[in-house]
């Protein structure tokens, strides 16, 4: 006899009955029909009416197969972790912290087979770089994937869940749509590991060129704030879905006008976009082309700063005096106008496609003497 080939989506339907003695279903109910066909949908997935009862009390029925599928398998404690990696309990709580999972208690079962890695990783790296140094960087790592995560959810959110539950859509809809968009999530992972490769070939090339032959610590770049003048004052008066297609069409702007300059968007904070790219005049050209972009825009109007110089780069992120310069001279620029130093508009002058204009020395919250400044546009 034939081997039964029979899958967990292929089990025999429960009785609903069941349904309705847990409190799920009411088969008098306007959509009862509807109602029961997506109970069936669940069970057909190896959902417990258990499970089904805790989803419907605590969050949402039509996200628990999706919620199931997301992280499955056995789950193991922080105790379980640390034996396993030969690691204390105190450094896993604090490396999950440090990921941006909440840690729990030490016997809470959070953690699924494939967060070994992570440990696994801590502790090859750990011998190389430090503890401390390799924290950091699963901080930063953690961040990352949390922004990732929380903006793959906004995109379902917005562009699926809310039309179809504005449309009507039943509870089954939304559910396959959901388990759809988890599985998705495989791509995701997929797309990631081609993109680091990539990014990592950019960053050591751009880090050969631009690191100080005096300190590991510094490199020399351009860097630049560009932000929105006015976005204040729109945001108290702008529905939210309106206020939103802005921040959306700048930042879109921003990391294309950037990467095709060979330049980098290195983080936007609400209304204003920080990028850094090895070249002077590509800086400028970058600050130009989104000043430029949004000259005509009735909602806000861009103005910019920059400066050049030795920054500290840590974690991703540039900090030192010439980056509060160029967040200084940004904040004075008036709407539609670009802020260089002299020592920006030295080197970027070199290429003969952009004009400077002396524009007076200014008093910039900070610091104490006040500093020559130029406008810069096309030549």
């Amino acid at each position: 006899m034939a081997a039964s080939t029979t899958s967990r989506y292929d089990r025999p339907r429960m009785d609903p009955a069941q349904f309705t003695a847990a409190g799920l279903y009411d088969p008098t109910a306007p959509n009862a029909a509807a109602r029961l066909a997506f109970l069936d949908w669940l069970a057909s997935r190896g959902v417990t009416i258990e499970q089904m009862i805790q989803a419907e009390r605590e969050t949402s029925l039509t996200a628990l197969a999706s919620d199931l599928s997301l992280r499955s398998g056995p789950r193991l404690s922080a105790r379980d972790v640390a034996r396993r990696h030969d690691l204390t309990v105190e450094q896993v709580l604090a490396l999950s912290l440090a990921a941006g999972l909440s840690p729990q208690a030490p016997d809470d079962p959070m953690y699924v087979e494939e967060d070994a890695a992570l440990f696994a990783s801590f502790v090859d790296a750990s011998k190389l770089f430090g503890e401390a140094a390799t924290r950091r960087f699963i901080r930063v790592v953690g961040s990352s994937v949390a922004r990732i995560a929380e903006a793959a959810i906004t995109l379902y959110q917005v562009n699926v869940e809310g039309p179809l539950r504005a449309s009507g859509g039943s509870e089954l809809e939304l559910a396959t749509k959901n388990v759809r968009a988890t599985d998705l999530l495989a791509g995701v992972r997929e797309m990631l590991q081609g993109l680091l490769g990539g990014h990592m070939e950019r960053a050591t090339r751009l880090f050969r060129e631009a690191r100080s032959r005096y300190s590991a610590d510094t490199v020399t770049l351009g860097v630049g704030f560009v932000d929105l003048v006015g976005f204040t004052p729109l945001a108290h008066r702008m529905p939210a879905r309106e206020l939103a297609e802005v921040i959306e069409r700048f930042e879109d702007a921003a990391y294309d006008i950037a990467t095709a300059r060979d330049g980098r968007v290195v983080k936007l904070i609400g209304d204003e976009v920080m990028f850094v790219t090895r070249d002077p005049g590509a800086a400028c050209d970058i600050a130009l082309t989104l000043i430029e972009r949004f000259a005509g825009d009735p909602a806000v109007t861009p103005r910019g700063g920059l400066a050049h110089g030795e920054l500290l780069q840590r974690g991703g992120d540039y900090y030192g005096p010439i980056v509060n310069l160029a967040s200084r001279v940004a904040q004075i620029a008036v709407p539609n106008e670009l802020l260089v130093t002299t020592d920006l508009a030295a080197t970027a002058a070199r290429s003969g496609a952009l004009r400077f204009e002396p524009a007076g020395k200014r008093m910039l919250k900070g610091l104490d003497d006040p500093v020559p400044l130029l406008t810069v546009a096309r030549g």
